[in-house]
């Protein structure tokens, strides 16, 4: 069955054609090109198969490298070629409308495989012909002091025809013979090869084992040696070598010749400084990225404890507005502005600029006073961000918020320090952005624990690792308990019993306190109800003990909220008039008559509606009488200085007003933070109706309610 006009295999062959006519020019073989094009049809297959496969297979890449080398592509500009030619054309005839971004990384990825694919085959190979060359040299020692050796013929064919550069030369390092190879990897003539010798090629970036490892050999102490080394061609390239050096015996076994096999990686070291730098710099604005940061910091930190650092780590402030309303292109061209300038505020010796991803960069500095360095660092990356920039016409104010650290070297790991950074930069931005802080331990500390917290939270739930304690709310009259303040605890497994205030406001930000705050409400229902059926509603028949549950501004917005509240009702047995749902003044404040529904609907069904922290808000007495409240809970703020003797008129007389307002208004009033007998009677003579504090009760379990001796509630 033939392909379809254009079809798959027909864009396969474009490509195998497009390969073979770039890469068979600089190809050793003895084909034609397009018998050549056939033998690369197989591995183009192969390339394209790797390209759209579910998951990338780098053994792919590496063998299309080493078939390259097996089809004699040995000469560098082929991988060279090659490479080229999948960056361009691979997507473009093998990509069947995929994912354009998807497939050009996974391309680059196939790249990178068969540069190494490419390099290992190149490098056995190599091996291979070292292996022949340095067995028929040990076959042919005396090939220069004894001109009739009998291998000398076969000796000359291997060493002139060898594709890698060979040189030998006496024991005082004069050169004796070179085959062609070398001397076109140097760019000399033979005779000029000749007149050198071997201790003349010493390169500054000479390991320093090099001519250590030369000593011993021409002594005798070692028989071969390999390592990569440059040497310098007479027009002042650098020519980068695998080499490898031999020692060659007499028949005696006495050291005669060294003989020096050269294989050109200059190319082929070129190509991995590319794919290095392209994998340690980002795209966008050539800044290190992340991973060549985190390489710098790591070493900065290894230094020892005489070294110090300071990073800043900075955020834009109002970024993604910029791309929101403006587009990608145009916040790319910001971030591009944004590194040029970064980058001149850091040209000082061990300062260093990178671009971590999106619009967070960092700077890093070291030396031996990076207290003042780093400062003076931040000053400058501020003032350089003052300056608006004009992208398509218009003058884009930018502004960063920056966390410092700073300190000794070697008391903390990378991770520990970026992220002290990162903790400390939000502080920044929280403050109001447009600054920079420097980072504070203890603030570290509980930013580590919120975030644990916050992601311990679902799972918290999921365990039943919460529980509810209960407050008795006291009858000011006589004594008796009225009902209980619901209060949720969290036991967690490190930290112990943690109060509302430590996770309520985590789980507010999250969202978890929508399923938190119905676990609550339908736990303390059912807990009322348990309460009734033993016995322990002491109250009046028709006026039931009264549990009251807390309502976070969130589940106030929550659209579920009614029908939470009628579904737990209704399955627990429980009358409305049996609950009580705390709001804080604050979250009223300038409440629409949307939010305020889901009140109004309870409170028509029978619920009450308590006003909590009355007082502490920016209280708008008037605007009482459009809320759907029946309670006003006093905060404990006005009964503070109650507690000496004798009470602060001024407060006295405030209190008696609320009182007074409330009672006009049909509004009981509960006063929170009763611990003394006389603040318990002087309330009780202002007229408030119902007290809780830890003159009767501290939180506790439910079981404790019923136990509560009120015998001196008024004495």
């Amino acid at each position: 069955m033939t392909a379809e006009p254009d079809g798959p295999e027909d864009r396969l062959r474009r490509f195998a054609t497009i390969w073979s006519r770039a890469v068979f020019p600089v190809t050793s073989t003895s084909l034609t090109r397009p018998e050549f094009e056939e033998q690369l049809l197989p591995s183009a297959r192969r390339l394209r198969e790797a390209l759209l496969a579910r998951t990338f297979d780098a053994d792919a890449g590496r063998a299309v490298g080493a078939a390259l080398v097996e089809a004699h592509c040995t000469d560098p500009e082929a991988l060279s070629r090659a490479l080229d030619c999948v960056d361009a054309y691979l997507v473009l005839y093998c990509g069947e409308d995929g994912p354009q971004e998807d497939l050009r990384t996974r391309a680059a990825r196939l790249q990178h495989a068969m540069a190494a694919g490419y390099a290992q085959a190149l490098r056995e190979r190599t091996l291979a012909e070292q292996e022949a060359i340095a067995q028929a040299a040990l076959q042919a020692q005396g090939v220069v002091a004894q001109a009739l050796h009998a291998s000398e013929a076969r000796f000359r064919t291997v060493f002139e025809g060898a594709a890698i550069g060979i040189g030998m030369a006496d024991l005082d390092g004069s050169i004796l013979q070179v085959n062609g190879a070398l001397l076109r990897m140097f760019g000399v003539s033979e005779q000029t090869m000749h007149g050198r010798n071997v201790r003349e090629w010493t390169h500054p970036e000479d390991a320093p084992q090099t001519w250590k490892l030369y000593d011993e050999l021409v002594r005798g102490e070692r028989e071969h040696y390999h390592l990569e080394k440059a040497f310098y061609r007479p027009d002042g390239t650098v020519l980068w070598t695998n080499l490898t050096v031999s020692l060659l015996r007499d028949a005696d076994g006495e050291p005669q010749y060294q003989l020096a096999l050269m294989e050109d990686t200059t190319e082929r070291r070129l190509l991995n400084l590319r794919l290095r730098y392209e994998a340690t710099h980002d795209a966008l604005t050539g800044l290190p990225n992340r991973t060549l940061f985190f390489e710098r910091l790591e070493k900065v930190l290894g230094a020892g404890d005489h070294q110090r650092f300071g990073l800043c780590y900075l955020d834009l402030d109002g970024f993604k507005t910029i791309n929101d309303s403006l587009g990608h292109a145009a916040g790319d061209r910001l971030l591009v502005e944004v590194a040029d300038r970064l980058q001149s505020c850091a040209t000082a010796p061990g300062e260093m600029v990178a671009r971590l991803g999106g619009d967070e960069f960092v700077a890093l500095t070291t030396g031996s006073d990076t207290r003042r360095e780093v400062d003076d660092l931040a000053a400058r990356i501020q003032n350089a961000l003052v300056a608006p920039v004009r992208i398509d016409g218009r003058e884009l104010t930018v502004r960063g918020s920056i966390g410092i650290v700073e300190g000794p070297a070697a008391e903390r790991s990378a991770a520990e320090v970026l992220r002290s950074a990162d903790i400390t930069m939000y502080r920044a931005k929280s403050a109001g952005g447009n600054r920079f802080e420097l980072a504070d331990p203890e603030a570290d500390a509980r930013a580590i624990t919120r975030h644990g917290l916050t992601t311990a939270l679902p799972a918290a739930l999921e365990r039943g690792e919460f529980f509810i304690e209960y407050q008795p709310l006291v009858h000011l009259g006589d004594g008796s308990v009225r009902g209980a303040e619901a209060l949720v605890r969290w036991l967690h497994p490190q930290h112990g019993v943690l109060g509302p205030d430590r996770f309520i406001p985590l789980a507010e930000h999250t969202g978890l306190i929508v399923p938190l705050g119905r676990w609550v409400l339908e736990q303390s229902v059912r807990q009322a109800r348990a309460w009734r059926e033993r016995g322990e509603d002491t109250n009046p028949p028709g006026s039931p003990l009264r549990i009251n549950v807390n309502l976070s501004p969130c589940q106030l917005h929550h659209p579920g909220l009614v029908q939470d509240t009628v579904d737990i009702l209704e399955r627990t047995g429980v009358t409305p008039d049996a609950l009580c749902l705390e709001v804080t003044e604050s979250a009223l404040i300038g409440a629409d008559d949307d939010l305020l529904k889901p009140l109004r609907r309870l409170a028509e069904m029978g619920v009450d509606i308590a006003l909590d922290d009355f007082g502490t808000g920016y209280s708008n007495l008037a605007n009482l009488r459009r809320l759907p409240v029946s309670v006003l809970k006093l905060d404990r703020s006005f009964t503070q200085s109650m507690q000496q003797f004798p009470a602060d008129p001024v407060d006295l007389k405030i209190v008696e007003g609320i009182v007074s307002l409330a009672h006009s208004l049909d509004l009981a009033v509960t006063v929170e933070g009763v611990e003394t007998g006389a603040q318990a009677e002087q309330l009780r003579i202002l007229g408030c109706d119902t007290a809780q504090g830890w003159y009767y009760a501290r939180p506790g379990p439910p079981e404790r309610l019923h136990e509560l001796a009120l015998a001196d509630a008024t004495g």
